[in-house]
């Protein structure tokens, strides 16, 4: 099983350390876009600050340096990720070198550090070296707690992070048994239009608070706990710019769309190769225009693909009502909507009429105004 590590950055002391670590990471990206810097040079460097508390070294440093190996992209093997927290949110970044040698002494290296390290004269006892951040969580400890809860804390035997116990000689080496991968590129590619995931996210800095209000206000803990977080993203994306443009007759709604879409795309892959590990291979791979797919572990099968994956093989049918709690709403009721989100997606996407009443309508339907969320009902979908 991957391993992975947690760090916490400090409110107290590094408030506005995720901040500055963006800034770099972002002007990099920009150069990148801009034709300035080659893609395997956009990274950030991020030091595991010392504890001033703290006189000997970190007790697991081999252990937490031995990653290494592991995230080298040359080696070709398992994404590694570092996960970073204030306890309020919670990011996910994509690990590619740990190294105990401090990089501010390397001239090749000095852009990629954010200077509050040397202004605030601050030690470390290692660096990470990340290629691009994408978050999870934005100000809702309760959906912090929750997600931290899918890490075992291979120091503490293998119980679930939590942080009100355990969080001690961090980072945390930490597993996760579903082998989630954050920044599969295809994923990546098909979700963001190629953009990275730091630079998505940028865009769409003001639906934090709209996770936490659809939460606690229309999908309920256990149901919005299901959804990837991607589409959690997604979803409140597309109910902060209904909400903030729905009076307004003039505003295109195309991206309310895109964004419903793109969450059901992401949660139904997501549900689909859970329920498709150790299956028997008749109903494992599927044969989608004229490609064999491996359903446990393709990369994003398109909305239109989704459908007929689902509904129209009569022994992958059976076997996912058998192996999906709600399986006969996913087998049945679902496709029907897959194929009504690609229909209205196209269009929205690709510059095409979209009527605005037929967005407010899909709107209404996905997030449960009026009736259960069709949303709602696909989160209530998951393995046996």
């Amino acid at each position: 099983m991957t391993r992975h590590l947690l760090a916490v950055w400090n409110p107290s002391y590094e408030a506005d350390a995720l901040q500055l670590h963006l800034e770099v990471l972002l002007r990099a990206m920009r150069e990148c876009s801009a034709g300035k810097r080659d893609p395997e040079d956009v990274f950030v460097w991020w030091g595991k600050v010392r504890s001033s508390n703290r006189q000997g070294p970190l007790p697991h440093l081999d252990d937490v340096l031995a990653l290494d190996a592991a995230a080298n992209p040359v080696l070709g093997g398992p994404e590694v990720n570092l996960y970073l927290t204030d306890y309020r949110s919670l990011y996910v970044a994509h690990l590619a070198e740990v190294t105990s040698d401090d990089v501010r002494s390397e001239p090749d290296e000095v852009d990629s550090v954010p200077s509050y390290y040397t202004e605030r004269g601050l030690n470390c006892d290692c660096w990470f070296r990340i290629f691009d951040i994408r978050r999870l969580v934005l100000d809702d400890t309760t959906s912090v707690v929750r997600e931290l809860g899918k890490l075992r804390n291979t120091r503490y035997e293998d119980r679930p992070v939590s942080l009100y116990g355990g969080m001690v000689d961090l980072p945390l080496i930490v597993t996760r048994a579903d082998e989630t991968r954050w920044f599969d590129e295809e994923t990546r590619q098909r979700l963001t239009g190629g953009r990275f995931w730091a630079e998505y996210d940028a865009e769409r800095a003001g639906a934090g608070a709209m996770q936490r209000e659809l939460r606690e206000n229309r999908f309920g803990n256990a149901a919005w706990e299901q959804l990837d977080p991607a589409a959690r993203g997604f979803i409140a994306s597309a109910e902060e710019v209904f909400r903030r443009h729905r009076d307004d007759p003039t505003f295109n709604l195309h991206a309310v769309v895109i964004d419903l879409a793109n969450a059901v795309e992401v949660q139904t892959n997501s549900v689909l190769q859970r329920a498709m590990s150790g299956a028997p291979d008749a109903v494992r791979f599927a044969n989608v225009d004229g490609t064999t797919l491996d359903l446990a572990r393709q990369g994003p099968i398109t909305l239109g693909q989704l459908a007929r994956c689902i509904g129209e093989d009569y022994e992958r049918n059976a076997y996912l009502k058998k192996r999906l709690d709600a399986g006969e709403w996913f087998t049945s009721s679902l496709p029907p909507i897959l194929k009504e989100l690609t229909e209205l997606r196209n269009p929205a996407a690709h510059g095409g009429t979209l009527s605005r009443d037929d967005a407010i309508k899909l709107r209404n339907r996905m997030i449960g105004v009026g009736s259960l969320g069709q949303l709602v009902q696909l989160a209530q979908v998951r393995s046996r």
